[in-house]
Order: structure tokens, then sequence, then C-alpha cells
């Protein structure tokens, strides 16, 4: 109750005075001296998006719903409300254009994602179908499938013979996710899916790899990705980041897989929610940027 109505004073009282004495005494406003005083990336643009979304400003509020191809105009219509010289704040125009291209561009990228997630696999379709093959000669190069409906799937951690129906819950993002991370990671793909046929601590590589892509899906939704996207990505986020973030969850996962040592596959959602924590817990620190270290990108 505390917390609430101190959120409440803070937001409708205190921080409008804050903000009036900060300006009198700077000079500047309060988006300037974010722009200034903060390092470039999560720590500065997280600040802008809050301190826009708070703003008494329709100006400044609406800033955060613009489009890429309306970023420039909408900057100099928050100068022009704010009444900031360009002469006198060189690098004020600049600094908050990068962060509303991230803005606006994470909040595209999570509906491109979500388009794909809404798509589902129809096996009816060659483009899907041709994915789903390749899914299968990125992994098993010299292993020939007999046919389209065959148990060999479970080789690569599909649960039945024919994998369209794993894919429900993720749609196409999931097989996507998915042939990036084989395609663009393709040994490290094979030595993880050989790891997950370990006798005792063994685990279904596809299906644990379309789980990967439901928690990337939520924590994009979530916004919990934000920091991480806001200091990988100088500009505009696009889907192959969003893919380079799962490649990170399918290379990290096994890791803690193994590091940990279930009992059984049977206490797998006990595991997944310990390793979501924990990367929550890695994406809390504004420095942070979660890539694949020491190992080629694409």
């Amino acid at each position: 109750m505390f917390v609430y109505l101190w959120g409440y004073l803070y937001s409708n009282f205190f921080r409008f005075w804050l903000k009036w004495i900060l300006r009198q005494l700077t000079g500047k406003c309060e988006l300037q001296r974010i722009c200034g005083g903060s390092q470039e990336g999560s720590q500065r643009t997280l600040k802008i998006e809050y301190s826009l979304g708070l703003s008494k400003s329709k100006v400044l509020r609406n800033a955060v719903h613009v489009g890429e191809a309306e970023v420039e105009k909408c900057v100099l219509g928050i100068m022009k409300e704010k009444k900031i010289n360009i002469q006198k704040d060189t690098g004020f125009k600049t600094s908050l254009q990068v962060c509303l291209l991230q803005i606006s561009g994470y909040k595209k990228l999570y509906l491109e994602v979500e388009n794909l997630r809404k798509v589902p696999y129809d096996s009816d379709n060659e483009e899907h179908e041709k994915q789903l093959i390749q899914l299968w000669n990125l992994l098993m190069p010299h292993e020939n499938l007999k046919a389209r409906i065959t148990k060999q799937w479970c080789d690569i951690g599909f649960q039945g013979d024919d994998p369209k129906t794993d894919f429900r819950g993720m749609g196409m993002l999931g097989l996507v996710n998915l042939v990036y991370f084989s395609k663009h990671y393709s040994s490290e793909a094979r030595q993880i899916l050989s790891r997950s046929n370990h006798p005792k601590l063994g685990y279904s590589y596809a299906i644990v790899g379309i789980n990967l892509t439901e928690m990337a899906y939520s924590l994009l939704k979530s916004g919990a990705l934000k920091s991480h996207l806001y200091n990988l990505v100088p500009g505009f986020p696009q889907m192959k980041h969003f893919h380079q973030f799962y490649c990170y969850l399918v290379y990290e996962f096994d890791k803690f897989w193994f590091e940990e040592e279930p009992e059984s596959i049977m206490h797998f959602n006990h595991y997944r929610e310990k390793f979501h924590e924990k990367v929550k817990g890695l994406l809390l620190d504004y420095n942070q940027g979660l890539t694949l270290q020491n190992i080629k990108k694409p």
C-alpha cells in the first residue's frame, strides 16, 4: 500500500516539481539531461521511454508509438515543444532519434514475431515442408529421410512420426528458430543434438527447442528483452536479433541442463523454470547483452 501511494504521489506531484527545479538549475529539460548524462544503450533508452510515457504533453507521450518513418519528424516536434536549441545541445537530436528508433523497432519486432507465431505449420504448404526437410538435413547430413512420415523424426527430438503436431503452440516461429540455429551454428547444433541423446541426462532436442522459443517469445512480449536489444542494436532491431537471442538460450540451456544433472526428464519443467529465472535475472542488468561468445556469428 505504501509503495503504491508513494508511486502515485511521485508520478503525479513530486516528479513534476523535481523536474522543474532541475530545469531551473541546469537549463535543460529531463530528456536533455537523460541524453547527456546516461550511457548509450538500454540505460538511456529505457529512461527516455519512461520519461516520455509519463509526460503530460501529448506530443511527448505519442512519441513512444511512432513508426520508423515518423521518428525524425517526431524528434523535431519534441524539440519544438520543449524549446530545445539545437545549437546549444548539438548531440541531443541524434541521441533522441536513436532512442526512438529502438523503442519503435522493439514494438515492430514483437508484432513480426507474434505474426509468425500465429502461422500454423501446414504440411500442404511447400515452403513449410521445405524448411522442415532443411532442418533434418542440417542436423543429420549423413542420413537421408526414408519417408516424410517416419519415426526417424524422433532422432532429432520430435515426439512422433510427423513433426507438424509439435509446432502447435509456437507455429512457424518454432520451426524458423530451429532452422536458424541449425543453419548459422551448425556444428554447435549437432553437438547439442548429440548431447541430448545422453543415456541418463538426455532430452528431446526439437521439443526443448520449441519450448525455448516460447521462452524467448514471452520475454519479448513482457518487455524483458528491452535491455538486451537496446544494448545490442544501436537502432532498429530486426527478426535476426530475436533469432540470435534464441540461439543463446539453446546453447546456454544445454550447458545449464548438464551442470544441474536432473534426476530425469520428468523434472524438466522445474529446471526449465529455474533457467528462465536465471535469464530474467541477467536481463535486469542494464549493461547486459546476451549473445553467444567466442562462436562465429551470422
